[in-house]
């Protein structure tokens, strides 16, 4: 039984491989992976997983892969493109992105109740946003501090 999905999608790739493409974003990071069949390989932006610094982000990214299983894990290969943000909003986004795309590629109605049980927020996002600043004040709420003298 295959699992709908809105925010991935299946492609035939080269030389007919099956390939699936997810999205996912966290504040101003946005994160695209492609998920297709292979060692257990991920590379975010080019550089494999194991180079990342700091070892939170590593780990944070990491942990899709590391609640599917060794089965899941050394089937696929798994390519990310991040950008914006800051390094752990572009951790976050591409966990949701891995998260979304072993969902799809897997089919796996398990999967997704054991991503949803651990954290919502790696399948459905998170809705919070930063405030914008308002005129004549330093930040979103600050303003000067009053003086009566």
């Amino acid at each position: 039984m295959m699992v709908e999905v809105k925010w991935a999608k299946e492609q035939e790739g080269k030389g007919g491989v099956r390939i699936v493409l997810a999205s996912g974003k966290r504040k101003r990071a946005i994160a695209k992976a492609i998920v297709y069949p292979g060692k257990g390989r991920v590379w975010i932006n080019g550089v494999p997983v194991e180079i990342v610094k700091p070892e939170i982000k590593r780990w944070r990214i990491l942990e899709p892969l590391l609640l599917a299983g060794e089965k899941v894990m050394k089937n696929v290969d798994i390519k990310v493109w991040v950008k914006g943000g800051g390094f752990m909003a572009q951790a976050e986004a591409a966990r949701m992105a891995i998260a979304r795309g072993l969902i799809k590629y897997t089919g796996s109605e398990e999967l997704k109740t054991l991503y949803e049980e651990h954290d919502r927020h790696m399948l459905s996002g998170d809705p919070r946003r930063t405030e914008p600043e308002k005129w004549m004040r330093y930040s979103a709420r600050r303003r000067r501090q009053k003086s009566y003298r």
